[in-house]
């Protein structure tokens, strides 16, 4: 075997697990963004599991995201309201979605 031969086996050898193991970038959706940012301190995981939830369904969560957006003066758009709402439903709450 030659040098140039084995070299260029060591350089597929190590080429194609890197390529296979390489995930593309998932970008971070609007609403988790806007959680993670603005509500995370105060929130955790505990508030959406708990027994005495407010949010009994999809229009409840809507209106309990709107509600505290404005309680912590943001003015977040309908549309954000709306992402932070399906990012909350599909991570806890699994609440049928009703498109308004």
């Amino acid at each position: 075997m030659t040098k140039r031969w084995i070299f260029s086996l060591l350089l597929v050898c190590l080429w194609v697990p890197a390529v296979a193991n390489a995930q593309p970038k998932r970008d971070t959706p609007r609403g988790e963004l806007l959680y993670s940012t603005h509500c995370i301190a105060c929130h955790n995981a505990k508030i959406h599991w708990r027994n005495k939830k407010i949010a009994k369904d999809w229009t409840g969560l809507k209106a309990q995201v709107r509600r505290w957006q404005g309680i912590q003066g943001l003015v977040w758009s309908d549309n954000d309201v709306a992402e932070v709402a399906r990012y909350l439903n599909a991570r806890y709450y699994h609440y049928p979605e009703h498109v308004q």
